[in-house]
């Protein structure tokens, strides 16, 4: 399909019910296995969300997130977050050329011109730094010296955190996590799949990725994505899923008030419903169910529930308060 011609919305649905397999065809000339890593990414794309990844170093984070901005289609920047990291070194700065007039001042754009950026160990530069990217995410604009200079769209921005060496790291505080559609969590390989990465990675070149979208049609993508009906009841589940996460209020399980210091908020009610769209798209319905709600529950939440030093001495984690919370709040 042309690239520069419009979609309808069904030719968008056709299209859509197909892009998970094409998708995982694709990206799996470059990466083994980590399905349910690209399923989530796909998800956060298609519903113009940012992703946080979480993984141990050496588990092709990188290698995953510039597969899939090539076969997207979409430019992609890489930015490495240190502890000497100036916000200009991301938006960019202005500096003086000459020109035929004269000295100018002319604005040298940063890596946060681009469709998808990675926000390499976010944690590991000071506030400062990381403010710097918030506009961006929230707004897809930056401002320099009172000038705001809108980025390219689609934008995406997926931010990698190491859960390992902490020390002399800047944790990324909750008013900037909540800004993350997702969290998604890399985990280490299978025995088999890693045999297949070590075998590929060390016989020579792969095979190149095909293209499978464009730019344009991303955006249209998530045009589709939002209109997509959801009954009442399920919105409504999702609702009561975040609220039951909040401890202090009336109706909430025990073990919230025990073991959860802080629940999630309205933003993650919507990104529930949203990313809930997105995955019956995907699976070819064009209604969301509660299953699509619970499938999301894991990724949307992760991040936006703070456990207590309780829930930590008793060796309790989020994921297991997110399972308990799925458990208990009925359908």
């Amino acid at each position: 399909m042309s690239e520069s011609a419009p979609l309808s919305e069904r030719q968008v649905v056709e299209l859509l019910s197909t892009a998970r397999q094409r998708l995982f065809a694709e990206v799996g000339k470059v990466i083994v296995g980590q399905q349910h890593v690209v399923d989530e990414m796909l998800i956060a794309l298609l519903a113009g969300g940012h992703c946080l990844i979480t993984g141990a170093p050496g588990l092709a984070k990188t290698l995953l997130i510039k597969t899939v901005a090539d076969v997207c289609h979409l430019s992609f920047q890489r930015i490495q977050f240190t502890p000497d990291l100036m916000p200009s070194d991301i938006t960019g700065t202005e500096i003086l050329e000459d020109s035929p007039e004269g000295r100018k001042l002319v604005f040298s754009r940063g890596p946060v011109f681009a469709n998808m950026i990675l926000a390499d160990e976010i944690n590991r530069t000071p506030p400062k730094t990381q403010a710097a990217l918030l506009e961006a995410m929230q707004e897809h604009q930056v401002t320099v010296n009172g000038k705001t200079m809108h980025l390219p769209e689609p934008f995406f921005v997926l931010a990698t955190q190491n859960p390992i060496e902490q020390e002399g790291t800047y944790p990324l505080p909750e008013a900037q996590l909540d800004r993350f559609m997702l969290n998604i969590v890399i985990d280490y390989l299978s025995e088999d799949d890693e045999v297949a990465v070590v075998t590929r990675t060390t016989s020579g070149k792969g095979e190149p990725v095909q293209r499978l979208f464009s730019g344009e049609q991303l955006l249209a993508f998530q045009q589709v994505v939002r209109k997509v009906p959801i009954a009442e009841d399920v919105a409504r589940y999702a609702v009561r899923l975040s609220a039951a996460s909040r401890p202090g209020r009336d109706g909430v399980p025990d073990f919230v008030n025990q073991w959860i210091s802080w629940g999630a908020g309205t933003r993650a009610s919507q990104n529930l419903v949203l990313g809930a769209k997105t995955r019956a798209l995907l699976h070819n319905r064009t209604h969301v169910t509660v299953d699509d709600i619970r499938a999301m529950a894991l990724p949307v939440l992760r991040h936006r529930i703070l456990v207590n030093y309780k829930a930590e001495a008793e060796g309790v984690t989020v994921e297991k308060v997110i399972a308990k919370l799925l458990e208990t709040v009925g359908k």
